[in-house]
């Protein structure tokens, strides 16, 4: 099948979080959203006439799933991640922040350090700080657009901050990294001299460019896989965040016994219907979907790329090795980030994720998210150039 990723599809008036709250978030009506983490282009066709399927049955009573439900999920991991995932691993939650509140109750206490890479993902950061932990940062190093681990800083800061939990972005959001072999080896030499556990987000796991490989932490290494919990989800890559499905994979047993009586403190029990029915069916038949969107994301990164270079001096690009954002590097122009995103908003006319929200070290950035139709992105950066040169 041939995928139309062209097709704009009008979303205003279906409570959608992003074209239908503006006002209630604190922004003038009618900007153009491409901020919140889900895509402007339907889901597969499959995903789609599984749900109107199960829909026509008419009960939407308590449901579960049965073996056809992880041979779906191990046969994506498998095939698309090298990694062998076992049932008695899997817990499933209705989404990777809910999961790692859960991980940082189970294996944390009150007071005890949670180091984050920054910039980083802005909402498990906000938990860790919501539940009375200290969130500890390990600033990323910049080399020339760049984005680094630094080893020593992480190291100096887990002695200094009784630091019990490091979690991994993988690939990193907002930055675009895709973690190296070698980084991810010595990250987890480290968490395993100080006797951390590791929370690996690896939500956008399959959005990875050419030249570029995703390789799973707890894949890597027993010992790492004994001390991870791995976050994955079919969220993002088949535009189902609504329906709150994630697959949690926790090998060590006590560790795993651990998680799952904190989930049971919430009162969770059973997930989404529709969600289950999603997941299963995204992940059975959403390949060749898949690999069809990637090569469009390609291109409307390369779209994004020309544009930038030729229309927006002093703003750069930091090229991302997966994930689906433009990390805009607009510290060249020296305006403060309260002009910039006063700029954006009432003159560019968009609503995007201003660089500060993914801690101090995002100062100077603005994240775009470019899953749209081709068309949807070129108005933006037209939008967004257009503003700048009136400036």
């Amino acid at each position: 099948m041939k995928y139309d990723f062209d097709r704009i599809i009008d979303r205003k008036g279906t409570n959608s979080l992003k074209y239908d709250f503006a006002a209630e978030r604190g922004k003038p009506e009618g900007l153009l959203p491409l901020w919140v983490a889900d895509m402007d282009i339907q889901a597969p066709v499959e995903v789609q006439e599984s749900l109107i399927e199960a829909a026509k049955h008419g009960i939407y009573g308590y449901s579960e799933v049965k073996e056809s439900y992880f041979e779906a999920v191990h046969a994506w991991m498998k095939n698309y991640h090298d990694w062998e995932v076992r049932p008695e691993w899997l817990v499933k939650t209705p989404g990777i922040v809910y999961a790692a509140a859960a991980a940082i109750h189970a294996f944390t206490k009150e007071g005890d350090g949670c180091m984050m890479q920054n910039p980083g993902y802005y909402s498990i950061g906000q938990v860790v700080k919501d539940n009375g932990r200290v969130l500890v940062d390990n600033l990323l190093k910049e080399e020339d657009g760049y984005f680094m681990m630094d080893f020593e800083d992480m190291e100096r800061k887990i002695e200094e901050n009784r630091v019990k939990m490091f979690i991994l972005v993988n690939p990193h959001n907002p930055v675009g990294r895709v973690w190296s072999r070698e980084e991810l080896q010595n990250l987890g030499e480290i968490c395993l001299k100080h006797n951390i556990t590791i929370l690996s987000d690896e939500i956008h796991e399959d959005f990875v460019y050419p030249g570029h490989k995703h390789i799973v932490l707890a894949g890597m290494d027993e010992r790492f896989r004994d001390i991870t919990i791995t976050c994955t989800a079919p969220s993002k890559t088949f535009n189902i965040a609504g329906l709150q499905v994630s697959n949690i994979f926790i090998a060590n047993p006590d560790m795993r016994e651990a998680f799952k009586k904190e989930i049971d403190k919430t009162g969770y029990s059973q997930l989404n219907q529709m969600g289950l029915v999603a997941c299963e069916s995204a992940y059975r038949y959403g390949r060749d979907w898949l690999e069809q969107l990637t090569v469009y994301l390609q291109g409307n990164l390369a779209f994004a790329r020309e544009f930038i270079k030729d229309h927006m001096p002093g703003v750069r690009l930091i090229e991302p090795e997966g994930t689906y954002f433009l990390w805009l590097d607009f510290r060249q122009l020296s305006i403060s980030d309260d002009e910039l995103d006063k700029l954006v908003i009432y003159k560019a006319g968009l609503w995007l994720d201003g660089g500060r929200m993914f801690g101090s070290e995002g100062s100077g950035f603005q994240r775009i998210n470019m899953a749209c139709p081709r068309a949807t992105l070129e108005k933006a950066l037209t939008k967004l150039a257009n503003a700048l040169k009136e400036r």
